[in-house]
This record gives C-alpha cells, sequence and structure tokens, in this order.
C-alpha cells in the first residue's frame, strides 16, 4: 500500500486502510480467526446520539480500540458489542430546549407520554454523525447489532440487576442530604457531583447568635449581652438554622466590645479565629495587633472556655419558622466535624441543607422541616424572602438586610471556593435533605479495595490516589432520578404499611396479580325481552327499549340486600336502559356508588 506513490499523504493512506478493511471484511475475519480462543468481553460504555461527537471523544474511543486489538493478538475472542445510551437527563435537557419548555413543571402540563416520545425520536438525531466518526477513525466496533437502553431488554437486565442488590440487602430507601439541582428537579449521585465543580467568589457572612441562657454549664454566669459567633458561605440556609455546634476541645474566648457601635456586646469566638473574625470590619476600631491581652478596641474576660463548657446554651432564632421550634432547637451541641480552619470555630447548623447538620440532627432530635421548596425558592412563610429563588443577589441582599434590623449582623467577606453547579445545565446545586433509593457501596468498600490492587493502573500512582482515595470514601450510590425519560426503578412500595416489592423482569412483572380487588357480575334483572322472545341489542329507543318487568325488579331488590354486605366502591355498566334500572335499584339500596357507564 505504500509502494509506488510519488508522495507520502497519511489522510490517502488511511482512507484506502478503511476501504480495504471494509472490502475484505478484516474486523469479521479477526473475529472468525480467533473464535475458539478465551473470551474478553467488550461492551462498549455508549454515546448518546442526540449529541454531536467531539475531538475529545476520538481520544477515549482510541483507547477503547487498542485494548480489543491487543487482546485479540494475543489470540483472545474480542466481540466488540456496539450500543446507544437513550436514556436520561442530557437527552431531557436538549428536548426542553426544543420546546421552549424551562423546569419540571412544564414539561408535566406539555404531557409526559408525548415528552417521552419526543426524547425517544430525539435520541437518533447524531446517529450518522457517530457512525462516520467510528468508521472513519478505525474504531472496530459491532454497530449491527447494538445494545440500547431504552428497550425493553435492556430495562429488564437492568431491573435483574436491582432484584440482585435488593436480595442482598444492597438496596434501601434513605432520608439523606443530597446534591439536588433545583432546575432539573433531581438529585444527582456522588460521581455526577464531581463533575461540575467550579470556582466561585462570594459572600460569606459572619453572624451574631444573642445568647439567652444565664449560665454556662459550669455554672459561670453569662455575660449580659453575649452573642455566640457564626459564619457561613450559604446565607439561603440561615432561615433553616436551628442548632450551632462547637468542638469539645476547641478553646473559646470570651471578647467584650469597649469602643463603637458596638459597645457593651459580648462575643464567643474560637481563640485560634478571635484575630481574623473580628479584623476588617467597619463597626469596630481595632489596632493592628490583636495578640492576647487587652487590644484597642475589645478586652478579653476571663479566662480560656473549652468547647464542652458551651454546651447547653440557648439562644434567639435568627427567623421566626414555628415548624422549627421544639425543646431541642436553638441551642449549642457538641460535634466531631468542627475544626477553627475556617470561620470561628462554631458551625451554623441547618439540618435539611448539609450532611453533617442532617446527622447532627437525626443524632440529637432536631426538628426536620424544610424552608425551601424543591424548586429552589424559599417557602412563603420565611419572612422578607417568602418565595424568592434562593442562592442569587437580591434573595442574600434581603437576608442580610434582614439579619442587620434584628442585630444578628457581625460582616462579610468576599470569599473565594470550590462550589458544584450541575454537570448538565449549569445550575448550582443545593445540598438538600430528600429520600432516595441508594445502592450500599459503603459496606462494598474492602471488596472495591481489594478489587483495585488487581488492576494495571497507567500511571501506576492512579491506583492509591485519585481512584484509591475515592474508593476509601466510597458513598451509598443515590440511583433514583425524579425524572421522566429512564429506566423505571422496579420498587413497589405499600403507602400505608410500607412493604416493599423489587421485581426482577418484565416476565415476572406480568406473573405478579398484585391487585386485591373483587370484581362481582351482576346481570340486570329480568327484561321485556327475555320473556318475549326477542333480540334486544343496537339501538337502545323506541320499540328497541327493553324495561324491567316486574318480577326482574323484585329479583334486584333482593339481589341489593345481598350486594351491601359485599362494600362496593365502583359499579360498571353497560349504558342500556335496562341496566340503568337495575343501577339505580341496587343504588337506592347499598347507597350512593361511583357508576362508570361504558361509551
Amino acid at each position: 500500500m505504500l509502494k509506488k506513490r510519488d508522495k507520502f499523504s497519511l489522510p490517502e493512506i488511511e482512507q484506502e486502510v478503511l476501504e480495504f478493511w471494509k472490502k475484505e471484511g478484516i474486523f469479521e475475519k479477526s473475529l472468525k480467526n480467533t473464535e475458539k480462543g478465551k473470551e474478553f468481553v467488550f461492551y462498549e460504555g455508549p454515546p448518546t446520539a442526540n449529541g454531536r461527537p467531539g475531538i475529545h471523544h476520538v481520544l477515549a474511543r482510541a483507547f477503547k480500540d487498542a485494548i480489543p486489538r491487543y487482546k485479540t493478538m494475543r489470540g483472545f475472542h474480542v466481540p466488540r458489542k456496539g450500543g446507544w445510551d437513550t436514556h436520561g437527563l442530557p437527552v431531557e435537557i436538549e428536548v426542553e430546549k426544543e420546546l421552549g419548555l424551562k423546569s419540571k413543571k412544564e414539561v408535566e402540563e406539555y404531557g409526559v407520554a408525548e415528552f417521552n416520545k419526543k426524547c425517544k425520536k430525539s435520541v437518533w438525531k447524531y446517529k450518522d454523525e457517530w457512525k462516520r466518526l467510528t468508521e472513519r477513525m478505525g474504531f472496530w466496533l459491532d454497530m449491527k447489532d447494538p445494545y440500547i437502553t431504552y428497550t425493553n431488554d435492556y430495562i429488564s437486565t437492568v431491573w435483574q440487576i436491582v432484584r440482585e442488590a435488593w436480595k442482598k440487602k444492597l438496596l434501601y430507601k434513605g432520608h439523606k442530604v443530597l446534591p439536588w439541582c433545583t432546575r432539573c428537579g433531581t438529585a444527582l449521585s456522588s460521581h455526577e457531583l464531581a463533575q461540575g465543580y467550579r470556582k466561585v467568589k462570594e459572600n460569606s457572612v459572619f453572624l451574631k447568635f444573642k445568647v439567652i441562657s444565664s449560665k454556662f454549664a459550669d455554672g459561670t454566669p453569662v455575660p449580659p449581652n453575649t452573642y455566640i459567633l457564626s459564619w457561613t458561605t450559604t446565607p439561603w440556609t440561615l432561615p433553616g438554622n436551628v442548632a450551632l455546634a462547637v468542638g469539645r476541645e476547641i478553646k473559646y474566648r470570651l471578647i467584650k466590645v469597649t469602643r463603637g457601635e458596638k459597645l457593651g456586646e459580648t462575643y464567643i469566638v474560637a481563640e485560634s479565629k478571635m484575630a481574623d473574625t473580628l479584623k476588617r470590619s467597619k463597626s469596630f476600631d481595632l489596632g493592628k495587633n490583636l495578640d492576647g491581652g487587652d487590644f484597642k478596641g475589645f478586652a478579653e474576660i476571663g479566662l480560656v472556655i473549652l468547647g464542652e463548657n458551651l454546651i447547653g446554651l440557648e439562644y434567639e432564632p435568627l427567623f421566626e419558622i414555628p415548624e422549627l421550634k421544639s425543646e431541642k432547637s436553638y441551642k449549642v451541641y457538641p460535634a466531631d466535624f468542627v475544626t477553627t480552619t475556617e470561620g470561628t470555630g462554631v458551625v451554623h447548623t441547618a439540618v435539611m441543607y448539609g450532611e453533617d447538620d442532617y446527622n447532627l440532627g437525626k443524632e440529637t432530635g432536631l426538628p426536620q422541616f424544610h424552608t425551601v421548596r424543591e424548586d429552589g425558592r424559599f417557602i412563603d412563610s420565611v419572612p422578607r424572602v417568602g418565595g424568592m429563588k434562593v442562592k442569587i443577589p437580591e434573595s442574600d441582599g434581603k437576608i442580610i438586610e434582614y439579619l442587620k434590623e434584628n442585630g444578628n449582623y457581625l460582616k462579610e467577606e468576599k470569599i473565594e471556593h470550590d462550589y458544584p453547579f450541575c454537570w448538565r445545565c449549569s445550575t448550582p446545586l443545593l445540598y438538600y435533605a430528600r429520600f432516595s433509593w441508594f445502592i450500599k457501596m459503603s459496606s462494598l468498600r474492602k471488596e472495591l479495595m481489594e478489587g483495585n490492587k488487581s488492576i494495571n493502573w497507567i500511571p501506576e500512582h492512579i491506583r492509591e490516589g485519585r481512584f484509591g482515595e475515592w474508593l476509601k470514601e466510597a458513598k451509598d450510590w443515590a440511583i433514583s432520578r425524579e425524572r421522566y425519560w429512564g429506566t423505571p426503578l422496579p420498587v413497589w412500595e405499600c403507602e400505608k404499611c410500607g412493604h416493599v416489592k423489587v421485581v426482577g423482569s418484565l416476565a415476572d412483572l406480568d406473573v405478579r396479580p398484585y391487585l386485591k380487588n373483587k370484581f362481582l357480575a351482576v346481570r340486570h334483572g329480568e327484561a321485556a325481552h327475555n320473556i318475549s322472545e326477542w333480540l334486544a341489542s343496537g339501538k337502545d329507543s323506541g320499540n328497541q327499549r327493553s324495561v324491567l318487568t316486574k318480577k326482574g325488579i323484585a329479583d334486584t331488590e333482593r339481589a341489593a340486600k345481598v350486594l351491601k354486605k359485599e362494600k362496593i366502591d365502583v359499579i360498571f355498566a353497560s349504558p342500556y336502559f335496562r341496566v340503568k334500572q337495575t343501577v339505580k335499584i341496587i343504588t337506592k339500596v347499598i347507597g350512593k356508588k361511583e357508576v362508570i357507564y361504558d361509551k
């Protein structure tokens, strides 16, 4: 192929090689020649054909092609099954854009069935482009018999896996804090979360929580006008505040304001965070030296206080949220997750909007109540910001304004930090407590880490590095999504008793008669056509209408008394006049019921 050439042109040579492979069926022959060899099974991690292929796909597919070629040359039989990923939010989002829909509510108004039809059609939009890329880059793949994720066969296989997880007690329904996309209206898994982090600059807020307890845990009096200082990068969670967390062994100081507009106030703050917390504030007149002793604008009160001496202090709530009030609410609790790396050494706790917060709340019995709806708006009863979107400058500004008016504001600082965004639609995610179905990956950590040792990683450091570290902290996998175009979970849960049934296939579903309804067949009472021996069908009017006889009426009344014992909910009936007469007599005896006539 390289002989007798006037010039070397790689594109031309590539085209000739591709043509040769195609004409001679080289891929097919490689499979036939190795069909007695040991199997090395390859299923492609499938692309979604409603998105165009890009140059980055060439790199990934080159690796996918290289390994099967290597195994083939080693004598393995390597069937290479292509596939198409046809389900999921990326598909839905493209269709939403096409239809001009902006939320789940609009999808439901449009009609889920019709929306899913559009999704099914759209997944093949760029199929030909994917096929051309596959062939042009020389990726050997069986695309004549691909697996397709929306087919019943594929779905049934997924159901089988879910059923096996259930049998092994690896599938469970849990109420946990998950990354939540308010625009897509669904939770994300941990590996999806990792795809959307960005560096952002946002305002962090330092807060004052007014102590109403008169004594510390050891009986020492609390000075008048004392505040606990805390800090947050998420002002939208403040209406949901229900507790403060401290570290038992962390050293805290009492600092009294000796001048300025906050004169007479006393602050509780971690000793190591005292200077960082109180500097750069317009409310104070501070000198440069903030190390120990008395300093300009402040004075220390007493000795070091350990966090355990703050436990049980009560404080005034920032916002009046009746559903959050309880005997356990608005108190200081100890927590292992509290550090002095950033903030004040005191963590503002909103049970429904953080994993550590949630676990502390569950452990101590704090009330669980959402001050933010699933669509990312504050509930209407939240003062000042009810109905507004969270995590936007307008609502954050109103919260700050409200804190200032009520004497709970200390200062703000601009910080840069990593924040997660939805990898599909770029909406900032909220950590949000809700019910979801999980695969218990945490119980498989040891097996996963042991299996990782047998993998030939290139580069080798990934084994113990990025991937190994991820396995050490493997979180339970949230598999349920509150969307429409996807594989339905084969889980049925009784709303009354909580009984759960998980099926393993479509065939399994077909043979399970779960309906416990009792059906009673009742013929209409004796009618005129029954004794006159004429056929009463078709038109039900005039001389074609057959009515109940006296005997038919009496028989129906007796039957109705028997039916009264059966607790009938609904009556289905044909629309003939004699049948309507029968229904009228029965419902007069058993009571008014819903009646549905055939149309």
